[in-house]
């Protein structure tokens, strides 16, 4: 018997997406076999270190991208998040880059949505820059962590596991987001940038299709609504209640 052709293993690998996005979503009943396979993908990801993810809100991943330095505006860096199952993305832009603004980008763009739509954050994915990693006394990412009840995932040194989710992201944004932006317009402030930031980001997470794992072909966001009932499952014993600290961090930036 011939082996299978590159063809044949493509055509495997996107039947067991879908039979894992299709069990993720709607609770489909697998046979043996079928979990076999499954846990041969999953044993590969692992190997290859990709993320566990199992549902909206599991796992963020957050990352700082430097952006260049823009006439009239300085030095810009933007603060990143994506959720690794829905592939959802939040993007905010800052003239420095330290743990004050890190916190700020998940208190002003992220929780909110996440409180909006009743989706708990569990726990977030970054590297190991000072952004994000120091002394819980005194470091306010850290602080903002604990305040949310987050769990907090660094990625390990020189391993395999990294933050490819938003460097994926970031090579995207840049491709189709800033070199469009910058090519049409000339930019004074900070706050322009954003508006314009904020236009993409809607048509990214709404419009354009993604080939994320559990996507498949659909948006971000259709994803993060098909799998709301997956998230309700999964937190049935936990009890959520939406961000309490929005308002201090607020403050604490002004």
């Amino acid at each position: 018997m011939m082996g299978k052709t590159v063809s044949d293993l493509e055509n495997i690998k996107k039947r067991l997406s879908a039979l894992e996005a299709k069990v993720a979503q709607e609770g489909y009943l697998l046979t043996e076999a079928q979990l076999q396979a499954l846990e041969k993908v999953q044993d590969k990801r692992e190997a290859h270190g990709q993320i566990e993810t199992q549902h909206p809100g599991y796992l963020g991943s957050q990352d700082t991208y430097y952006v260049g330095h823009i006439k009239g505006v300085g030095k810009m860096y933007q603060q990143s998040f994506v959720d690794t199952y829905s592939r959802v993305a939040f993007a905010k832009v800052y003239t420095e880059k330290n743990a004050l603004v890190a916190a700020d980008m998940l208190n002003d763009q992220v929780l909110p949505l996440h409180d909006e739509q009743a989706v708990p954050l569990l726990r977030i994915l970054t590297d190991r820059g000072s952004e994000y990693s120091g002394k819980k006394e005194t470091h306010a990412y850290q602080l903002y962590l604990e305040l949310e009840d987050i769990e907090h995932t660094r990625t390990k040194a020189y391993s395999p596991q990294t933050n490819g989710i938003c460097e994926r992201f970031h090579k995207t944004m840049k491709n189709e987001g800033y070199d469009v932006m910058f090519r049409r317009k000339i930019y004074s402030s900070l706050e322009d940038i954003q508006q314009d930031i904020d236009k993409w980001l809607a048509f990214y997470n709404r419009e354009r299709p993604h080939s994320g794992w559990y996507c498949y072909g659909k948006t971000s966001w259709e994803t993060w609504i098909a799998s709301k009932e997956l998230v309700k499952e999964k937190q049935l014993d936990n009890l959520f209640e939406p961000s309490h600290s929005q308002t201090t961090l607020t403050n604490s930036m002004a």
